[in-house]
C-alpha cells in the first residue's frame, strides 16, 4: 500500500474548518505535525512546509500546490531529491455531513522508485502525525465554533 490517510469528524461547518486549515500563518499555534507553512495557497505556487512527525526530527519540504477548492480542500506534491525518486501527493479534504458537521480527511499518495522502502520506514510516524494534526484541527475548529 502506497497511500496513508486519517479521517476525523468535526463538529463545525466546512467553512470554519476551511478557515482554520487555510490560515497558514497560524499553524505554529496549533498544528503539531505541519508546524509551519509559508507561501501562497494557489495552484502552481510553492510552499515552504516544516513537517515534524511525532518522535522524529523535523524537515522542511517545498511542495508545489496542485489544487485548491474553497471550503472543500487542497493538495500539493513534493519530491525528495528530484521527481521520480520519492514523491508525495498530500491532500486535505473537507466533506460536509450537514450544516454544522464535516468529515476531514488528510492523506498522501507516495510514488517513485524508492516509495515502498521509504514508506516502510516512515509509515507509523507519518500516520501518527496525520492523526495528531486532525485532532488539533478538530479542537481548534470546534473551539471557535462554540465561542
Amino acid at each position: 500500500m502506497r497511500t496513508l490517510h486519517a479521517a476525523i469528524e468535526i463538529e463545525a461547518p466546512a467553512e470554519r474548518v476551511w478557515q482554520v486549515l487555510t490560515d497558514l500563518d497560524s499553524y505554529s499555534q496549533w498544528n503539531p505535525f505541519l508546524q509551519r507553512i509559508s507561501g501562497v495557497l494557489e495552484p502552481d505556487q510553492y510552499l515552504r512546509v516544516f513537517i515534524k512527525p511525532p518522535g522524529a526530527r523535523g524537515m522542511t519540504i517545498k511542495p508545489r500546490v496542485i489544487a485548491v477548492e474553497e471550503n472543500t480542500g487542497f493538495s500539493w506534491i513534493g519530491h525528495i531529491l528530484f521527481p521520480g525518486i520519492f514523491d508525495g501527493e498530500h491532500y486535505f479534504i473537507i466533506d460536509p455531513l450537514d450544516e454544522n458537521r464535516c468529515r476531514f480527511v488528510q492523506g498522501e499518495l507516495f510514488t517513485g522508485l524508492l516509495a515502498i522502502p521509504i514508506l516502510w520506514l516512515i509509515r507509523k510516524g507519518t500516520r501518527r502525525g496525520f492523526e495528531a494534526m486532525n485532532q488539533a484541527l478538530k479542537a481548534r475548529a470546534e473551539e471557535v465554533t462554540e465561542s
